[in-house]
This record gives C-alpha cells, structure tokens and sequence, in this order.
C-alpha cells in the first residue's frame, strides 16, 4: 500500500470515538475501506518509518502475537457502534488491506479472525477485495490456502529487489528464491498476487533495477507496484545518510528507473492506473488504494492506523501496549485528529486524483487549476486530448515523474 501521509499535531480526539455528525452523513453512497495494521516485524529495516516493532520489544499482554487479533476486534466493536450513527446504519465494507510491518507473522487463522471481526460487524459485499501484505519468507502454500478460504482474495508480497546486495543495502532480510515460492503458492490457492518493489537504493544501478524488473514480470503477478525509495528522518538510513555513509537517492537516476519500469511493463502488458502502480487487467487493480486516492471514507484499526471519514483524520497512539490498554478498557485508541476545512480538501482532492491514469475532472478544478492545465499541456505535463475532449487532467509520462509540479501548478502555488 502506499505510505500515509505525515500527521500534524492535530487536536485530542474524543476517548468515545464519536464522529461529528456532518463527516457521517457523507458515508452513505461512498466506497467505504477498512485498514488494518500489524505492527510486528523479525528485524526492523533501515529504510522503513512505518510503525513496527521487533518482538523483543513487546511481548506484554494484549500487545503479542497471541492476543493481537482480540485487541483489533475490540477496536473493531467500536468502530461499528461509531459508524452505526452514520445515515443508513453501519456501511457495508468494500475493500480490506491487512498491512504492516509484516501480517503475516500472525498465524493465518489470526488474519482470518479479524477478517471475520470486519464481516460480522460491518458485513462485506460479495465481491470484497480482501488483501494481506506478506513476506516471502513467512507464508506457504498451506498458509495461503487458510486465507483463501477464510475469504482473502488477494496477496502483496515484498520483493522489493532480486539483488542481492541491494536487499542488504535495505536490511531486507528474505531469501529472494522465496518470491516465487510465494507467488506460486498464492497463484495455487488462487488468490491474485501484487509485488512491491523498490528502486533507488543506494548502490543500486539500472542493470540491478533492470533484473529485479524482469524477475518480478517473468512471475507473471496479476499487478507490481513499484515505489522511489524516500530517506525518512528518524530512520536507520537517514542517519547513515546523515553520516556521509550512503549517499541520498539521486532523483535523475530515479527518474531513469521509472522510465524503464513504465517500458519494461508496458512491454509485458501492464498499464498504469497510478503513477507508481501497474496492473495487467483493470480487475487487478488495487481498488482498496484506489479509495484512498479517490477520497473514499475509511476506517484504519491497530496501533497507528490512520482513518479518513467525511474530512475528519485521525490517527491512532503509536505503541502496541497502549493501544491494547485503551481498547481493553473500551476506550477509543485515537490519539488526536484534524478537521480538514474545504480549501484542504479540495487540495487533497487534487494532490491524489491527479494521480491517476483516470484523470482529475476539470470541473473539479478551481477557476486558477483550469487556468492551469493548457500551459501544463503546452509543457507536455499533462495529455492534450484527454484535457479537450474528456475533460480531465491525465499525467503524460513526463507529467508523472514531475507530479509534485503538476500539483503545484493546478493548487497555483
């Protein structure tokens, strides 16, 4: 999935987890997602700032392995009760992503019980699109068929690279044979296959990018995302960085990546529907990461999962342990939250629908957006017919490796 935006301070959010009554009656008729985050990992990466945590540092009751998938039921019981208020009672689930950390360091059968949580409370609709996050080393066939039967329709497996160096470089600890052990087992259980890869690394060169390309194609998944390697504050590699260590990603050697990614898969049948995803059919899409950049309502349960509903943000406490204690105590686990006006919605709208293949309607725009999209045009940042005839703002090649630009322009930063 793709990494959530950075949180402001915000405000305290209500120990209840009441929701303001206008952000509610915007659920009916909206695509509703349900995220649910596993915070567990082996090894932390030095790459990553999402929020995991090794084993050795938990450990303590409602926080483990074990009792993980009760704590998340609990936040789910909650979520229901709140969303129940909403015009319409309860929204039927459309789409689920178990993400993480790595999920699937939970027994199946756990994944399978929170998967269930989300049915009971919320019901799925009859073609829900069900995907866990997985490493390659930590699932086989037995365990994938767990899922599928349960009702998981969908695996994202973290390949990453095929290099071996550059998997060292980003403290990716799988064996990459595992790969396609995993996408073969997920293919036999019948559950479609995504892989994520990076490009970027340090000491990476566009031969490396090259093979990892064509391993990921000659395993034939059903959809690759394939994502520039962003050095976050805070993490391991940002101090090595710091440091004079490693080097910063070079943004003309990232540009040449995403040019031979988008060739490499064209060439194989995969098209683009967002700027760092590409599927060989629209049913492969990834229609849970599709809402979010839609701007559909959702709700993200488990230790600093982020929510999203009627412009109303917020963003659970951090920690596995004081997450397990407030909803133990039927306490909700937001920590604060942000109630986006109408000039951040509308450009939040922007920054994210731009993004797709689709397009952004040009009646969406503000009069200063539209006045923007012939000189975006004239610059060969976004498609003229498509801007002409469809009405919409299309990112040409060049538009999506200078997307930040583009959004720039059309908010008239």
């Amino acid at each position: 999935m793709p990494p959530m935006p950075q949180m402001p301070d915000g405000e305290p959010a209500p120990n209840d987890g009441a929701l303001p009554a206008d952000a509610l009656a915007s659920v009916p008729g909206s695509a509703f997602a349900m995220y649910l985050h596993v915070p567990f990992c082996v090894t932390r990466c030095g790459y990553c700032d999402f929020n995991t945590y090794t084993l050795t540092e938990l450990g303590v009751p409602g926080a483990s392995l074990d009792t993980y998938a009760g704590a998340v039921e609990r936040e789910l019981d909650l979520a229901a009760r709140e969303m129940g208020k909403a015009p319409g009672g309860v929204p039927t689930v459309q789409t689920i992503f178990v993400g993480g950390g790595t999920p699937t360091m939970l027994a199946a059968t756990d994944l399978v019980r929170m998967l269930d949580a989300a049915r009971e409370r919320f019901g799925l609709v009859d073609d829900a699109e069900v995907t866990t996050e997985a490493n390659p080393d930590s699932v086989d066939e037995t365990y994938l068929r767990v899922l599928a039967e349960g009702g998981f329709t969908r695996v994202s497996v973290g390949m990453q690279s095929s290099v071996p160096h550059v998997l060292a470089t980003l403290e990716r600890t799988h064996d990459p044979a595992n790969v396609e052990r995993a996408v073969r087992a997920a293919k036999a259980a019948g559950l479609q296959v995504s892989l994520d890869l990076i490009y970027g690394a340090p000491g990476e060169s566009l031969d490396d990018w090259r093979a990892s390309l064509e391993a990921a194609i000659a395993l034939d998944p059903d959809h690759i995302s394939a994502y520039a390697l962003v050095v976050e504050e805070g993490t391991k590699m940002g101090a090595q960085v710091h440091r004079g260590e490693l080097p910063l990603p070079d943004d003309d050697d990232e540009a040449d990546k995403y040019e031979l990614a988008d060739e490499l898969l064209q060439a194989a049948g995969y098209r683009w529907y967002e700027v760092s995803n590409w599927a060989k059919e629209p049913r492969f899409q990834c229609r849970h990461n599709l809402a979010y950049w839609r701007d559909e309502p959702w709700w993200g349960a488990g230790p600093g999962a982020h929510s999203h509903v009627g412009g109303v943000r917020w963003w659970n406490v951090k920690h596995p342990r004081a997450y397990a204690q407030r909803v133990g105590e039927g306490t909700s686990p937001a920590l604060a939250r942000e109630i986006l006006d109408e000039r951040q919605r509308y450009e939040e709208k922007v920054l994210l629908r731009v993004r797709l293949a689709e397009g952004l309607p040009l009646d969406l725009l503000d009069d200063a957006g539209r006045r923007a999209v012939a000189g975006l045009v004239a610059d060969g940042l976004l498609e003229g017919t498509s801007a002409v005839r469809d009405r919409r703002a299309v990112l040409t090649l060049r538009g999506r490796l200078l997307t930040d630009t583009v959004v720039r322009r059309l908010l008239d930063y």
